[in-house]
């Protein structure tokens, strides 16, 4: 059987580069690896994402930068990889900010109060003399 790498006693741990794309919990970070591989079928490029929680001692990682993490033993249920270093900050952003809403930008599906789409109005509110669209009424 051929022997693991090994470096100085220790197995050569595998590492990862990959975006923080979230930073919320304390001393954790999310960092998601793209990678393409190539479809089997097809022979298409295609991109598989994959996400790794990883431990963040210093609190130094922030959403958007580009860190590389490396294997380590398990730290939690989930944390099973370390951060080594931050090989490119993101700019503007602050470690746990959360995204604030734009104003006059509301969630899909949820129109402020008081105000209705341009060219529509309430049910009831049509001016004398006129049907609604769709109505059984005689044409003139």
């Amino acid at each position: 059987m051929s022997e693991p790498k090994t470096k100085g006693g220790r197995a050569v741990r595998r590492s990862v580069t990959g975006e923080v794309v979230s930073d919320l919990m304390k001393k954790t970070v999310v960092v998601r690896e793209v990678r393409s591989v190539r479809h089997a079928k097809y022979g298409k490029f295609v991109h598989r994402t994959t996400k790794f929680h990883a431990h963040d001692e210093k609190e130094e990682a922030k959403v958007g930068d580009v860190v590389e993490i490396e294997e380590t033993r398990p730290l939690s249920a989930l944390k099973r990889w370390r951060i080594v270093r931050v090989v490119r900050a993101s700019e503007g952003r602050v470690r746990g900010e959360k995204d604030e809403p734009v104003p006059g930008l509301e969630p899909s599906g949820q129109v402020p109060a008081g105000s209705e789409p341009p060219g529509r109005e309430p049910p009831g509110t049509e001016p004398p003399g006129t049907e609604p669209r769709g109505g059984q009424g005689v044409a003139p």
